[in-house]
């Protein structure tokens, strides 16, 4: 079993910033990607950043410029910094992350349980 664990939510005005954290760990073989989506209220839940095990990155255009994601050496451990940060990204941000598992061996395809990311005056 893989477990995703979040951090790094909460209240922030326009323009400031948030740094999201995502901790993988259990039986985990290998990671092949690990991603950020994020769900307002009403809408389908969006990718919007992801990284790769050799570290290619790709982004949703709303978020191009002011979202940088990136991981640790170990490749366990994933962040999202946000930057200038608007009302229209506010939602719940959650950690995914796909790869191999061991212990059985099998494909996962993991959720966290979701950090809230408020962007209000």
């Amino acid at each position: 079993q893989v477990q995703l664990v979040e951090s790094g939510g909460g209240l922030v005005q326009p323009g400031g910033s948030l740094r999201l954290s995502c901790a993988a760990s259990g039986s985990i073989f290998s990671i092949d990607d690990m991603g950020w989506y994020r769900q307002a209220p009403g809408k389908e839940r969006e990718l919007v950043a992801s990284i790769t095990r050799g570290g290619s990155t790709n982004y949703v255009s709303s978020v191009k410029g002011r979202f940088t994601i990136s991981k640790d050496n170990a490749g366990n451990t994933i962040y999202l910094q946000m930057n200038s940060l608007k009302p229209e990204d506010t939602a719940v941000y959650y950690c995914n992350a796909r790869g191999l598992a061991e212990t059985p061996w099998r494909r996962y395809d993991s959720w966290g349980q979701g950090t809230q990311v408020t962007v209000s005056s």
